[in-house]
């Protein structure tokens, strides 16, 4: 297989790890926990996994293991360092005991289902170290919820002599991986399971998990290529770009491409739904900010605008819910309807506030909002060209606004989504390191018998050196969510804080970015340099941390 310059370098590095986990490890239990809402419903529901302490891992004394055979998943959405928590994880078993061995199930939960896997040898990781994708044995999105899944997962289990299950996924799939840990402990399997915080969106955090992985290099890797449109802008001037970026139900990596690369405008879908904004009132917004560039001459501007945006206005959810549960029931008498008359079909449909928002969308908007749902019944958001729908209507009002005499400027823009360019990058020292963290201290909580836990690396803004290992019980972040009109346990999602350091840091200047060319190019992720280029972890971070 032929390899690039970067492949052949990268793979000889050797990512830094905690000083706890360098040698043997002793584990501190800390004091006892419960769920962040819903106490009593969650402790019902997980009786075997509830309530059980915090863990820290400090230097220890030698001592021996018996021998045991580890599965592992990835789950759900790609993000950059999925290979090293798996490099992490199998140094850690290996260094226990040599005689441990690690199982990949393909193609993520439903490999363990479908008993679909592969034996991972050194000779298979070291393929993939300090590598970006998930491509080591594939990732999926089976929801691992109902007892004949979880029994066949066990046959396997049982066949394979596996006696711990790594989990590695965002908070969907690690909610799955405390259902399946409390279904084995109540059985008296004797399998224990672990998860690891895996999304880009950044929205699986707390105090124990400061963030997830993949998060600060695919920032990175998307503020390069805002930067470079930042820079393309400033230099022909005459365009205005709107940047649709990843992040459906929070918009920290808005916020965090914002910090790191000074946007004209950065929308924060949590202050538009605080805030009660219509979509007219973004629009204008918008076009305030274009007006005022322009009187100082300058027509081009950068915007970031995150994916899930519309689901946060508020009046456009409501549109969204209703049209939801309209073709839930009538998507064939919809379907029937000649194209050319969908749209007074559904506008007819509707009660009178959600039919007059319908009606003040444009039409190629209008026709994605009853487009085919998702598996759960959902708008599929990321298919919404956001970022078209801001320009036309920014464009129009412009356009208004030129017949009345309150704008002499010019407007004309260029769309841009950044996504899945992000989420297989090759890590940045932080992900490389954190990641191979995550899956050394697995393996340390898989060696002293813990199930129900998540691996959590934290002071994740000092050197790698002072950085924190230990286990948080997922239970401990759970609260009760409606889904598919049922109450379920969830993990709670984590969305930005509109009181919290990087927003009140990003409010602060915003206006002066709006008005002024104040672009910053950060540039590719550097792998090989000076530490203050190569190791600093995100804005997000260093601002929560006031470091």
């Amino acid at each position: 297989m032929t390899k690039s310059a970067l492949q052949i370098a990268r793979a000889a590095y050797q990512p830094k790890l905690p000083k706890a986990l360098k040698g043997a490890v002793k584990v501190v239990e800390g004091e006892a926990t419960q769920s962040v809402a819903d106490q009593e419903e969650i402790k019902k529901l997980f009786p075997n996994t509830y309530g059980m302490p915090l863990l820290k891992f400090v230097e220890g004394e030698q001592k021996e293991f018996a021998p045991v055979n580890v599965g592992v998943i990835l789950s759900g959405g790609q993000a950059p360092g999925g290979h090293n928590v798996i490099s992490g994880l199998f140094d850690g078993i290996k260094k226990m005991n040599p005689a441990n061995r690690l199982y990949g199930f393909i193609l993520g939960p439903g490999g363990l289902v479908d008993h679909n896997y592969k034996e991972l040898t050194a000779d298979v990781i070291d393929e993939y170290r300090n590598t970006g994708g998930f491509d080591i044995i594939g990732s999926g999105r089976t929801k691992l919820e109902k007892e004949d899944q979880f029994e066949k997962g066990y046959e396997i289990l049982k066949e394979l002599g596996i006696k711990a299950l790594v989990i590695i996924g965002g908070d969907d799939s690690n909610t799955n991986a405390c259902v399946l840990a409390e279904y084995y402990a109540a059985k008296n399997y004797g399998i224990q399971v672990i998860g690891c915080p895996k999304t880009i969106d950044g929205d699986l955090k707390n105090d124990m998990i400061e963030t997830s992985f993949g998060f600060d290099t695919a920032c990175k890797t998307y503020s390069e290529v805002i930067g470079n449109i930042e820079r393309d802008c400033n230099s022909a001037r005459k365009y205005w770009h709107f940047i649709k970026l990843m992040g459906r139900s929070a918009s920290h990596i808005a916020l965090e491409c914002a910090l790191q690369t000074q946007p004209n405008i950065c929308l924060i879908s949590e202050e538009v739904e605080a805030k009660n904004m219509s979509l007219d009132d973004i629009v204008t917004y918008i076009a305030n900010a274009v007006v005022a560039r322009a009187a100082e001459g300058n027509n081009f501007g950068t915007v970031l605008v995150p994916e899930g945006l519309i689901e946060f206005i508020p009046a456009m959810k409501k549109l969204i819910a209703e049209l939801n549960d309209f073709l839930a029931v009538h998507a064939d008498e919809y379907a029937a309807v000649e194209p050319n008359k969908q749209r007074e079909y559904i506008i007819s449909k509707l009660s009178a506030d959600n039919a007059a928002v319908y009606a003040s969308l444009p039409e190629g908007v209008a026709r994605q909002l009853t487009l085919d749902r998702d598996p759960h019944g959902n708008v599929q958001v990321s298919l919404i060209e956001t970022e078209k729908l801001l320009s036309e209507m920014v464009g129009k009002k412009l356009a208004a606004w030129k017949a009345e005499g309150k704008f002499a400027g010019k407007f004309s823009a260029q769309h841009h989504f950044f996504g899945y360019e992000g989420r297989c990058a090759a890590p940045s020292n932080f992900d490389a390191d954190y990641c191979y963290s995550l899956g050394y201290t697995a393996a340390v909580l898989i060696a002293n018998g813990k199930t129900g836990y998540m691996s959590s690396v934290r002071n994740l803004t000092a050197p790698a050196e002072e950085w924190i290992a230990g286990g948080v019980p997922i239970t401990m972040m759970m609260n009760m969510e409606r889904r598919h009109g049922e109450m379920k346990p969830v993990i709670q999602k984590a969305l930005v804080k509109l009181d919290g350091a990087p927003f009140k840091a990003f409010a602060a200047v915003r206006d002066t970015w709006a008005k002024e060319t104040a672009y910053v190019y950060p540039g590719p992720i550097q792998y090989f340099g000076p530490t203050e280029v190569c190791d600093q972890p995100t804005k997000t971070l260093q601002l929560e941390h006031q470091k």
